[in-house]
């Protein structure tokens, strides 16, 4: 394994940033004010998704004041995740509070000159690490979700094109890939229909991952379009010791750049963990590596002609700070020498977090993400 990575660095890198070159001296040069493009965001989690927060409490959770501070630090739009049990009851009709809200953020996002993505994130028909998604079998879901999109666009095609763009659906995880691809264009067309020249965000299956970047199939003749990846590489860091994931006993080394975990260090370990981390024992992991993997939707993104974009990318709370603010540091200079996009998991929370739950400030995270350290 580590010879086969010492391998790509060597010799991967090199094609890769040629690779980068053509990729943007060809982009699309910034057009008219129509055009929807972002660069640098931020993610509002947990608010009108993946929160039981409701009401007041839902309501001051995210308000003007925090739009206002993300348009502060410099950022110029934001990923706006929104669920289905959230904002339309399980007949279709809409929770008024809800549609609101989401509303409101776009009204204070457009007063602070931000751009929104609205993320349909998670459906009851589907979420990413749900074992059963009765959306990939029942094709009363599917069209369900097809609807769900009619009435997102009747609520927000109010807005400017150059305001706001629809992300179709987040982390898909399909057993097959054509699955994926043919509900994307399903749900791709019926958008088309309301809104011809609205931009639509679309990723691979598995969980936006750059590894299934070159099985997705992307509509033809269609500039509207913003390519999307998420990365949490290396998953040892980026999710150390989290409740939900097999690594939630880990509590042992974790390093990076270089080795992630040294075989010293793992026998060391308890015998309990030993089988969900012995994958990263002598694996190497660093800034050229980063973007080797970055490889096949960079590639995608030349072919077709299209911007591309990080929709997600964060390293939980929790894990060693050198080491987490080194791996964002790196990422942050990949992004500014690719003209690749981003947004951060995420503005507010006291898991991933650029600031916690109680307001209170991550300066050293906020100053990298920011390009301010």
């Amino acid at each position: 394994m580590r010879q086969k990575i010492n391998y790509l660095v060597k010799n991967g890198a090199m094609m890769l940033w040629a690779l980068l070159f053509v990729f943007c001296s060809h982009a699309p040069a910034p057009t008219a004010s129509e055009k929807f493009e972002v660069k640098k965001g931020t993610n509002i989690a947990h608010w009108l998704s993946q929160s039981n927060r409701r009401g007041k409490e839902r309501e001051d959770f995210f308000t003007k004041s925090d739009v206002q501070k993300i348009a502060g630090l410099g950022f110029d739009h934001v990923r706006l995740p929104i669920d289905e049990e959230q904002m339309w009851d399980e007949n279709g009709n809409r929770h008024a509070a809800a549609f609101q809200l989401m509303q409101n953020c776009i009204d204070w996002c457009s007063e602070s000159g931000l751009r929104v993505i609205v993320d349909l994130h998670i459906l009851r028909s589907h979420h990413f690490n749900a074992e059963v998604k009765p959306l990939w079998t029942d094709s009363e879901e599917q069209e369900k979700f097809f609807d769900l999109w009619r009435d997102l666009s009747r609520a927000l095609k109010q807005y400017p094109n150059d305001l706001v763009a629809y992300e179709l659906m987040n982390e898909a995880v399909a057993d097959d890939h054509e699955s994926w691809n043919r509900l994307l264009a399903n749900a791709f067309n019926a958008i088309r229909e309301l809104e011809p020249e609205r931009t639509i965000v679309i990723g691979s299956n598995r969980w936006q991952s750059t590894d299934t970047f070159d099985a997705l199939s992307v509509p033809e003749n269609d500039s509207n379009i913003l390519l999307s990846f998420h990365f949490y590489e290396p998953f040892l860091l980026t999710h150390y010791n989290a409740g939900w994931t097999s690594l939630k006993e880990y509590v042992g080394p974790v390093h990076y750049p270089g080795i992630i975990l040294t075989e010293s260090e793992f026998e060391q370990l308890p015998e309990a963990v030993k089988p969900e981390v012995e994958k990263w024992v002598g694996v190497e992991f660093n800034k050229e590596l980063l973007l080797e993997k970055w490889s096949k939707p960079i590639l995608k993104a030349k072919e077709l002609g299209l911007p591309l974009y990080c929709g997600e990318f964060g390293i939980i709370s929790n894990a060693p700070e050198k080491d987490t603010f080194r791996w964002y540091k790196d990422m942050i200079q990949l992004f500014e020498e690719t003209g690749i996009g981003f947004a951060n998991w995420n503005y507010k929370s006291d898991n991933f977090g650029l600031i916690s739950n109680d307001n209170t400030e991550n300066k050293d995270l906020l100053d990298i993400v920011t390009d301010n350290g």
